[in-house]
């Protein structure tokens, strides 16, 4: 073992003691050092050096003035230029290893810097809003059958109670219909818009910033508040300000204000125009007599409230909880409803409940598309590191002569973290570029419109750090191991890298490929999920519907008109009306009795209404009975109910069931005459629920047409058009596809299918820039060892797979470590959906091929390039 002093009792001299006596004081030292490690052994001389050189700070030994020599244990401004001179030269001189080196971790900071864009407009969602902390909706929770469901849709009486009882708690409380699609008139100009009637706090409550008018605006009742571009798509450049105007055809409403559009990452970035709750209330007779008989029972509605500034959001969502329950009759008690504040900053992230008890929502996908940026940056820099340690017999000659010369361990570290700062650096600026370039099109997957943060100098600050953290990442296990040199050893020419130095490289090379492989494996069963729900029996024909909702009292009574001219002209085949799309469930209700039925079970069934044909419209596939037929005048007593209904009720022969709905004089009987398969309307991930539906021509909201298949669909619509322009001029034609607005059910899991499979494709790439390095280095450092193999014999294939095996064998490892992993999560990711695909073993198998191909097409251009080479070549220095 070499004998030397403390190397930081050294470094500790050097800083304190004056220049002119340093060279004398450290010489005296270092004698007395040697002397006493004869004397006394190396522990005992070592302990004593340091007491010397603590002796030695004394006021006569200090620096008092700058030293006439730079510093060189920290950066000076010349040993900084030469730092980045160096770095530039060993840079442009590897310019493939380099490419590899920017390319990579550029690639890999480009997906942090986009990943963290979307993070930060996810986790910014409705910050839009003032009063984004004291806000909240309202909610409830409601026991059935043993089940606790949680819902938004509450009572009118709970906002007079909440407002009479806790009144001092609540700074507004705000009644709100749900936000749907209306029908704006003004004079010739008709658009359909999506908004809201809500109370007159609701403006103030969200922070609306008015353009023009107040947010007092809905204090009068036949007001209107339209967001600006809404304005701008009614009135063009005019001033809209008192102008009236219709909503649906039948409401005149004055214009009192102009507001900014909400943007894109709000819950209420649809709101596009505000019309008071109290004009909905007295339009609608249903609604008005909710409110005059305090219906507990009836939740219809929506409520928002913004607490005080001293209340606390846990707190009075507790004090609240009996709100509903104290005001209820015996009947309703037995849903044991529980009411609670639900507050904004966890409507986007935190909407997901499970037997009444929050557990999570989209924060998960947050979370995860957190760690796939990291591991992705991590990539990028275990090329960085595997490339500049594999390449370190090409530098160890210039390491031991910067060492021979008197470079201290620490400048060749600074040397090697300056070349690393440098490549950070220049990936940053391609970064920077590649975002520019991507964003647009990450815009259009995410469905978002985030932009680049050019003017915000926390995004800026975070840049710094995120350079510094990459750099220091990168570059530390390099400029620890390439400083670490021997330089007697490595002039000598006698240094080895050790049969041990391949083993970090290889370590790190299956990191990459286990996080590759489990990005690889997680997207396939994303899309496998997509697919398997997607191919879900859906009870029904979805292929040439369109639905078209009834927003004009226009639309009523001419149904018979339109059906009958539309099947004389050929353009549809059939047509039905419903008081629900057949993309969702409008209403459910309870009340239910029949015989048989168990006195403990709360019946509570989705109720949809429809009128003659509306089975043959979409194709209803019957398991027993019939459909609702006009040759039979008893069918308006008559109902049709799914397989979900038939196994909720216990019925063994339903047909001719007679079913009870409601009470004493106003209690309706039904008689069951069709079975129907489940129709899937509402979530495909969820089970179809218990559904029952009911003849009439009064309680309907939406027109259904299956188009003739006969004529192409753009020929059918445009007759549609003009037969529906010529009898309901006022309306505008707006119709949906029934299969398009199905899809849209799948838009979420898709857009994380999308993200997910990119990110795993680009995770891919960079460890495959890395492994292509890596093959290239491997065949440089054993030309003449195949240059002898060929002279004796060997083909260019047994070269090739000697060549290509180590690589493999690191794949399959980490496909080993990959499978277990992936695994685990995504089978604890499918119980979150109670209809999903089971992960079979071929998922693994085809990960696994495909990974070894892509190692193989990888490796094999080098790996053949090396073999094909001419051994003359590689021996003639031999």
């Amino acid at each position: 073992m070499q004998n030397h002093p403390p190397r930081w009792a050294d470094r500790l001299l050097e800083f304190f003691c004056a220049p002119h006596l340093l060279e004398e004081v450290q010489g005296d030292l270092h004698e007395r050092f040697q002397r006493q490690v004869g004397l006394f052994g190396i522990k005992i001389a070592r302990r004593q050096y340091v007491l010397n050189v603590l002796s030695f700070i004394r006021p006569f030994a200090l620096k008092r003035k700058p030293s006439p020599y730079p510093f060189t244990f920290l950066y000076s401004p010349s040993m900084l230029r030469n730092y980045l001179k160096v770095a530039l030269r060993n840079l442009t001189k590897n310019a493939g290893y380099s490419a590899i080196n920017i390319g990579g971790l550029a690639v890999g900071m480009a997906v942090a810097m986009m990943i963290g864009l979307w993070i930060y407009d996810e986790l910014s969602y409705d910050k839009y809003h003032q009063n984004y902390s004291r806000l909240a909706q309202v909610m409830q929770k409601q026991t059935f059958n043993g089940r606790k469901g949680t819902q938004s849709a509450i009572p009118m009486p709970l906002e007079p109670e909440l407002r009479a009882k806790y009144g001092t708690d609540f700074k507004h409380l705000a009644m709100a219909t749900w936000q749907g699609d209306r029908i704006l008139t003004y004079g010739e100009t008709k658009i359909t818009r999506s908004g809201n009637y809500m109370d007159v706090d609701m403006p103030r409550m969200l922070s609306l910033k008015m353009l023009k008018g107040n947010n007092e605006g809905l204090k009068e009742l036949n007001s209107v508040l339209l967001s600006a571009s809404t304005a701008k798509s009614l009135f063009g450049t005019a001033d809209p300000m008192g102008k009236l105007m219709r909503i649906d055809n039948k409401l005149d409403v004055k214009v009192t204000g102009v507001y900014e559009d909400l943007p894109h990452n709000s819950q209420f970035r649809d709101l596009t125009f505000i019309a008071p709750w109290k004009l909905y209330v007295s339009s609608q007779k249903w609604v008005q007599r909710a409110l005059d008989e305090g219906q507990w029972g009836n939740n219809s509605f929506q409520l928002f409230a913004q607490i005080t500034d001293y209340a606390d959001m846990g707190n009075l969502s507790a004090k609240i909880k009996n709100a509903k329950l104290d005001k209820v009759d015996k009947e309703e008690k037995k849903f044991k409803a529980e009411i609670f504040l639900h507050p904004m900053s966890d409507w986007h992230l935190r909407s997901n409940w499970e037997e009444g008890v929050q557990t999570g929502g989209f924060i998960q996908y947050v979370w995860l598309f957190a760690i796939v940026g990291l591991f992705v940056l991590l990539l990028a820099c275990i090329n960085f590191m595997n490339l500049s340690t594999a390449r370190s017999e090409k530098r160890a000659k210039e390491v031991g002569i910067r060492k021979a010369v008197g470079s201290i361990r620490a400048q060749l570290i600074n040397q090697f973290f300056s070349e690393s700062f440098l490549v950070v650096i220049f990936a940053f600026l391609g970064a920077v570029l590649l975002t520019l370039a991507v964003l647009p099109l990450f815009n259009e997957i995410t469905d978002k419109k985030m932009v680049f943060p050019w003017a915000e100098p926390v995004f800026w600050l975070l840049s710094v750090g995120f350079i510094v953290l990459t750099g220091v990442l990168a570059g530390s296990y390099p400029a620890l191991y390439l400083s670490s040199f021997q330089p007697v050893k490595v002039l000598k020419g006698t240094f080895r890298a050790g049969r041990f130095a391949s083993v970090p490289r290889q370590v790190l090379v299956v990191v990459q490929f286990t996080v590759s492989i489990t990005l690889i494996i997680g997207t396939m069963i994303v899309y496998r999920q997509i697919q398997h729900t997607k191919d879900r029996p859906m009870g029904y024909d979805n292929n040439g519907l369109i639905m078209m909702q009834m927003m004009s009292p226009d639309f009523y009574g001419k149904f018979d008109l339109l059906r009958t001219e539309l099947k004389n002209k050929g353009a549809i085949v059939e047509m039905a009306e419903s008081s629900s799309p057949l993309t969702g469930v409008w209403s459910n209700n309870g009340g239910f009795e029949w015989k048989g039925k168990d006195p403990s079970l709360q019946a509570e069934f989705a109720t949809i209404w429809v009128t003659h044909d509306f089975g043959k419209t979409v194709g209803w596939k019957f398991k027993e009975g019939r459909d609702f037929s006009r040759s039979f005048s008893t069918d308006t007593a008559a109902i049709v109910i799914n397989e979900a209904a038939v196994k909720f009720m216990g019925l063994k022969n339903p047909l001719g069931t007679v079913v009870q709905w409601g009470q004493g004089k106003d209690a309706g009987h039904f008689t069951i005459v069709g079975i129907i398969k489940d129709m899937l309307m509402e979530s495909p991930y969820e089970p179809v629920k218990q559904t029952i539906y009911l003849m009439n021509y009064e309680n309907v909201n939406w027109m259904t047409m299956k188009l003739n298949p006969a004529r192409s669909a753009s020929e059918s619509v445009a007759m549609i058009e003009a037969t529906f322009k010529k009898h309901l001029p006022a309306a505008p034609f707006d119709y949906k596809f029934a299969d398009q607005e199905f899809g849209k059910k799948f838009q979420s899991e898709e857009r994380i299918g999308k993200l997910a499979a990119i990110f795993a494709l680009l995770a891919v790439f960079i460890s495959c820039l890395g492994l292509f390095g890596l093959a290239s280095f491997v065949a440089e450092q054993r030309t003449k060892e195949i240059g002898v193999r060929k002279v004796l014999g060997a083909s260019v294939f047994n070269l090739w797979g000697m060549l290509s095996k180590d690589f493999v064998v690191l794949v399959i490892i980490s496909c080993l470590i990959a499978i277990p992993i992936a695994y685990y999560f995504l089978s604890d990711w499918l119980q979150d959906y109670k209809y999903h695909t089971e992960i079979s073993w071929w998922i693994f198998v085809m990960a696994t091929l495909g990974a070894l191909a892509i190692t193989l097409l990888t490796v094999s251009y080098q790996s053949i390039r090396a073999a094909m080479a001419n051994p003359i070549k590689s021996l003639k220095s031999e």
